[in-house]
């Protein structure tokens, strides 16, 4: 599936083979309708995370059943919507929704496990929950701007973070101890995205270049130009042969190559 927050305060889920459109996702509190700046699938593919300007995540489990089920404030609450089951639960505080960042949530990961999902902010901070009851568990603090990308190593062993600060940031999941930081971009660091095999971090900016990085020391050994305005996003092909690149010039780029290491 592929999934897409939206200004329009939505999130709608296609199938991805055949292009169907499977389900539009919408709070249904007034307070929750807000922009869903940022979507992660969980490893499973059952649960999906939306965060929103306003510093709110959701966490939706999404099941073709004929029928919506949202739970809210501790209590399921049934309601038919538009062939499809949604279950979404969130966590409340005093009445309205807990705020897992003070600011605009930008980024959102699970580890490869499933047990937790971590998120980046405007505030400058990462949080992590455990799933599925969304506790906190641990905040990052350390970039000096918004944080735009974050990324988990496949082994879940590392977490990655891109900022608006131009810099990447390494941390140590079972810490939390920030152990690497890579400077070289020369404007915000908008996405990153990891190599199917794990030995290559690849990072994008507004400076218009995409960088990539040797995870095990931390050395550029590649750098990409062609785009004319800022790149937004990044993925890789299963086989990480080919990477995909998007960017504010309105255009897609296909780049062949891999991500070996150059020595």
């Amino acid at each position: 599936m592929l999934a897409r927050g939206s200004h329009n305060k939505d999130i709608k889920i296609w199938e991805v083979t055949t292009g169907t459109d499977l389900m539009t996702l919408l709070g249904k509190d007034a307070l929750d309708h807000n922009w869903s700046v940022c979507v992660a699938f969980s490893p499973d593919g059952i649960h999906l995370a939306s965060g929103n300007d306003i510093g709110k995540i959701r966490v939706w489990e999404v099941l073709p059943s004929g029928e919506e089920k949202l739970l809210h404030n501790g209590h399921w609450v049934d309601d038919a919507y538009d062939g499809t089951e949604q279950r979404g639960y969130f966590v409340e505080d005093d009445g309205g929704f807990q705020k897992a960042m003070d600011y605009w949530i930008g980024a959102l990961t699970y580890t490869p496990d499933g047990k937790m999902l971590i998120s980046g902010s405007r505030d400058t901070t990462i949080k992590f929950f455990e799933m599925p009851q969304l506790t906190e568990l641990r905040t990052l603090k350390g970039h000096s701007g918004w944080v735009r990308a974050l990324v988990v190593s496949p082994d879940g062993r590392v977490l990655v973070s891109a900022s608006d600060d131009k810099t990447i940031k390494f941390w140590e999941i079972a810490t939390g101890r920030n152990f690497r930081t890579l400077k070289g971009h020369s404007g915000w660091v908008r996405a990153l995205v990891v190599s199917p095999d794990g030995r290559v971090l690849v990072s994008a900016s507004d400076d218009k270049t995409i960088k990539f990085w040797e995870i095990a020391t931390g050395r550029n050994f590649r750098t990409l130009k062609g785009h004319t305005d800022g790149v937004r996003s990044l993925t890789f092909s299963p086989d990480g042969l080919r990477m995909a690149s998007a960017s504010w010039d309105r255009t897609v780029k296909l780049w062949e190559g891999g991500a070996e290491p150059q020595e």
